[in-house]
């Protein structure tokens, strides 16, 4: 018994041993896993440290990177900033006073003074409000009746017209809202004197207010310059980039007509896209056009003749389809914002409005709403032609100069 009870102890301290011995090798391979799997994860962040340290320098280390990441981010912001507005801070106005009375010209004061409306006329009848209408010299005209102030005396609803031009909805909308806190102000503050004045609202060019009868005129100019000026912009470049541009050059072709070649095909294809965007507003849509298709054919390929011109410009200056592209969304969106597309353009400030006369898509925007939606002539928006004829008198010889700079 003693011999067993001796065998006993010593074989259960061996297995003693032996399971401790296990848990602390077990531990050992858990720590070396742990420490394993660490090592390993903090070799992987500092590949993908050093990746983007490279990354970094590469990129910053070019001066026009730099410039172009930093006035990117604040010619955009300062641009969204100020010209990405819906506020009216100058509605241009004209009236038409028939009453000539004490409570017209106290209503009209009250008007004039809030610092938001600027009379730009006083007419003498409301026939000779289309015209300033049309020619964006005023967005809201007021007429005031004759028996205003006689309806007003007997505590009666005495109503006044208010116009507003209804080309851009959203503007139309706003001044109209305008008009009739200012009238709700006055009649709170002649309340128990007067009655009570009531807005009668017209909206011109665009009778029942939708906004895509805003919207879908001004696509048929901004769809086809995004794709002019892609496809011009890409041509040149595309060729560099494949290798072909050498080849080209040796061709029979002068080089005057290798980019007159180059040219023709974008604003081809930006005039058809236009021709299927009329399509698409006037009989899908059903927004009717009062004006002449041939005019509005005209305004649209002077339009995209200017707008290749600008991405024949940036091609022969790119290297490569990348910088195409980079250079092509830095243009592109002030291009738009400053157009007049969403806000007018007279809302912006002054600087920035005469940074749009070199955007011609201000001017197509233009055309092509007036000639779609007012029907109008050739005399009423020549003007609009001439700085998108002058842009691209610039750019179109700018693009050829720079072309043969490139190729010597």
């Amino acid at each position: 018994l003693l011999l067993l009870s001796l065998l006993y102890d010593s074989k259960e301290g061996e297995l003693m041993s032996t399971h401790s011995s296990n848990d602390t090798m077990q531990q050992f391979r858990k720590k070396s896993m742990v420490s394993s799997w660490i090592a390993k994860f903090r070799l992987y962040l500092r590949h993908i440290f050093f990746l983007a340290q490279k990354e970094f320098i590469s990129t910053l280390k070019d001066p026009r990177m730099r410039a172009m990441i930093l006035l990117t981010a604040i010619l955009q912001g300062l641009m969204y900033g100020y010209a990405a507005t819906y506020e009216l801070n100058d509605v241009s106005y004209a009236v038409v006073d028939n009453s000539h009375s004490a409570s017209s010209r106290s209503l009209l004061a009250k008007i004039d003074s809030t610092g938001t409306f600027t009379r730009y006329a006083t007419l003498g009848n409301s026939s000779q409000l289309a015209d300033g209408i049309s020619a964006d010299n005023i967005i809201v005209g007021i007429v005031i009746p004759n028996d205003f102030e006689s309806k007003l005396s007997r505590g009666d609803n005495a109503p006044i017209q208010v116009i507003a031009d209804g080309r851009n909805t959203t503007i139309a909308s706003l001044a109209i809202g305008y008009v009739n806190t200012i009238v709700a102000t006055w009649n709170a503050e002649q309340a128990g004197i007067y009655g009570v004045v009531s807005i009668d609202q017209r909206v011109w060019y665009n009778p029942n207010s939708k906004s895509n009868w805003n919207f879908l005129p001004s696509l048929i100019a901004l769809i086809s310059f995004v794709q002019v000026i892609m496809l011009s912009g890409m041509s040149i470049a595309k060729e560099r980039e494949q290798g072909t541009f050498d080849q080209l050059l040796v061709t029979p072709l002068s080089q005057t007509q290798i980019l007159i070649g180059k040219a023709l095909a974008p604003i081809v294809i930006g005039l058809l896209q236009s021709t299927f965007l009329f399509l698409i507003a006037r009989y899908w849509f059903e927004v009717p056009f009062q004006g002449n298709f041939g005019l509005l054919f005209l305004a649209v390929t002077i339009f995209a003749i200017s707008s290749t011109g600008i991405g024949l410009s940036i091609s022969s200056i790119a290297k490569n389809m990348q910088q195409v592209l980079v250079y092509l969304l830095i243009l592109l969106m002030p291009l738009v914002l400053l157009s007049g597309l969403a806000t007018p353009v007279d809302n912006m400030p002054t600087i920035l409005q005469y940074v749009t006369y070199v955007n011609p898509m201000r001017f197509a925007v233009d055309a092509v709403r007036r000639i779609y939606l007012e029907g109008a002539g050739f005399f009423d928006i020549y003007m609009d032609f001439i700085p998108m004829i002058a842009v691209a008198a610039v750019t179109m010889p700018l693009s050829g100069w720079l072309f043969k700079h490139k190729a010597q």
